[in-house]
């Protein structure tokens, strides 16, 4: 499976989704970057949009690859790919990150044009609808982006297709922490802080706990939200 996360916008989570939504569930996948501004956690290839056909040659050569689009390279590597005609249908899907802001929903709708317009038919656009605040709904929050698309379905919406804040995403950056794993440590932590001897070691053994806790939290939802994508090889 070849997936490309996209969007104009910056600060939508693209990383987050290719890192920890993505990379994750589908078996044997590479993460590859492409903006080095991107490449600041130490995992992947960053290539620069363009490189755009070296990029395009390696996703021929591999069987499953996630490609995290930085905003500032997202307009060239668009270009690129009309160059480089029919290199769109490389990608099983093009999953595009949104969250409630209005400049973001609005680079959103650009993202989904600019992608029907090289293309990419509607069944690959998979929206992920994003940092949603708890008790918030979808339909709410997205309304602009929601009434584009009822005017014109670019693309099928899954409101199903979310996630939440989750403060999880920054106490691991900059880690190659997985989740699940994470999720599933068994260290007994309480015992340890019990056993502990001074404040700074029960609170770095603390703070652990915590984020087992948000992890164990945060899993389940991803799960979800990849089931609902429905990504197809």
């Amino acid at each position: 499976m070849k997936i490309a996360v996209i969007n104009f916008s910056g600060n939508v989570g693209k990383s987050t989704i290719a890192r920890h939504l993505l990379l994750p569930r589908i078996p044997g996948a590479d993460l590859i970057p492409i903006e080095s501004l991107n490449a600041d956690e130490g995992q992947g290839q960053a290539l620069r949009g363009r490189q755009f056909g070296e990029l395009q040659e390696y996703v021929q050569t591999v069987d499953n690859v996630v490609v995290d689009i930085g905003a500032s390279n997202v307009e060239e590597l668009m270009a690129q790919m009309q160059r480089y005609r029919g290199s769109h249908e490389d990608f099983d899907g093009f999953v595009v990150p949104t969250v409630p802001a209005l400049k973001q929903q609005q680079d959103t709708i650009a993202t989904l044009i600019e992608l029907s317009r090289i293309g990419v038919p509607s069944t690959r656009l998979k929206l992920v609808f994003n940092m949603v605040e708890a008790g918030v709904k979808v339909d709410q929050a997205f309304d602009p982006l929601l009434a584009f698309l009822k005017q014109q379905p670019i693309t099928k919406v899954n409101l199903n297709c979310r996630l939440g804040e989750n403060e999880i995403y920054g106490r691991i950056k900059g880690t190659k922490t997985d989740l699940a794993s994470l999720a599933s440590d068994p260290t007994d932590y309480k015992a340890l802080i019990v056993q502990a001897k001074g404040v700074n070691e029960k609170l770095a053994l603390a703070q652990k706990l915590a984020t087992r806790r948000l992890a164990c939290g945060v899993v389940p939802e991803l799960d979800a939200c990849f089931a609902e994508l429905e990504l197809k090889s």
